[in-house]
């Protein structure tokens, strides 16, 4: 099935005509036009919600993840959430003996109804500044694999920049291609770069370091949350942050709440998320009586999580506190806990193949 893309944006293109926010500002006009794709020069999506037959070859159904299509080559096509490009899905279809749309049943199609195996689609097109979970939950399910066409669509001024719907996709293993553009899906996809296996993110108290490395692990189908903080106890108003925390992280993701750092890096299925260095070594001050005692304990701990660190075979992002850019601490505690959380950051930096420092929700890479 040969797929154009003459618009890739959302409902009124980007920029948005008489839109006066900055990102419509940044961008030269007409840069994406409102979304329309073209299949075989005979389907055009987004498919109207209305009583239409298909063009002769090809049938379109709604499935719990939107709009599939099925093209006369038995290619199949996943729209993900049409109501967003201002169409109304299709209704649901009831209880049938048929072949489930979303599965795929056409030449190459895969299982029949009933069977729990998934059949990847040749290409899915789905919007990712809204809710990027959702192409995680699709690689979880088997619905998209290594030969799936993922094409970035509704890309729109929710991105700040041209360039950062470039920079998630790449980091996601997705396409953001421009209007114009032709693929075909029986064609696999050229192989994009690898994303950065083990990744440190620094910033200050409320920089947006822990959105941003939730944003990057957002496509992944197995990630592991691993809150080394304390869960609140008493405290209240510490409960309700890490409820928003929790709240805000995609379903499909695990959550480990443990100090052992060492072990899940050695030990880990899928992706790590680890927030953050500082509150793992507040703890490790506390086990090793460290506060006002010698700090030999901790430095060994570290070490062995450095070692650790360069040892795991897990695609793993840390967050930690950038602490140089505050007052000297006023107590001797302090001034250990900085100068050690200091010398822990600069560790696992010089065995990270990334490392960037997040002001204020921009991200500032730090190069070697």
């Amino acid at each position: 099935m040969k797929v154009l893309i003459n618009g890739s944006a959302g409902l009124r293109g980007w920029p948005e005509p008489g839109c006066g926010c900055a990102s419509c500002a940044r961008v030269s006009p007409g840069r994406r036009r409102p979304l329309d794709i073209v299949l075989d020069g005979a389907l055009r999506l987004p498919w109207p919600a209305r009583e239409e037959a298909p063009p002769p070859g090809f049938t379109v159904a709604a499935v719990p993840d939107g709009l599939a299509v099925t093209g006369p080559d038995g290619s199949r096509l996943l729209l993900a959430d049409p109501a967003l490009y201002g169409t109304a899905p299709l209704p649901s279809p009831g209880p049938s003996p048929g072949p489930d749309p979303g599965r795929g049943s056409g030449p190459g199609g895969g299982p029949g109804p009933g069977s729990d195996e998934a059949t990847p689609y040749a290409m899915v097109l789905i919007d990712l500044l809204d809710r990027p979970e959702r192409l995680g939950g699709l690689r979880r399910r088997g619905l998209v694999g290594a030969a799936t066409h993922v094409v970035a669509v509704g890309v729109d001024h929710r991105a700040p920049s041209e360039a950062e719907p470039a920079r998630r996709t790449a980091l996601w293993g997705v396409s953001a291609v421009p209007d114009g553009t032709a693929i075909e899906t029986l064609r696999p996809p050229a192989p994009g770069p690898a994303a950065p296996r083990r990744t440190l993110l620094l910033g200050g108290a409320r920089s947006g370091k822990s959105a941003e490395a939730e944003l990057r692990l957002a496509c992944e189908p197995e990630v592991t949350y691993v809150a080394t903080g304390p869960t609140g106890g008493d405290d209240p108003e510490w409960r309700r942050r890490v409820a928003e925390h929790r709240d805000r992280r995609p379903r499909h993701w695990a959550t480990s709440e443990t100090t052992d750092l060492v072990g899940l890096l050695a030990e880990a299925e899928g992706a790590l998320l680890i927030d953050g260095l500082g509150t793992w070594l507040a703890a490790v001050f506390d086990e090793c009586g460290a506060w006002e005692g010698s700090t030999a304990a901790v430095t060994d701990r570290c070490a062995e999580l450095a070692a650790a660190w360069r040892r795991t075979p897990a695609r793993v992002i840390a967050v930690s506190d950038e602490v140089g850019f505050g007052v000297v601490p006023a107590t001797s505690s302090g001034r250990r806990f900085r100068d050690a959380l200091g010398r822990l950051n600069q560790a696992i930096a010089a065995e990270s193949d990334d490392v960037a420092l997040v002001i204020a929700g921009r991200l500032l890479p730090l190069p070697i």
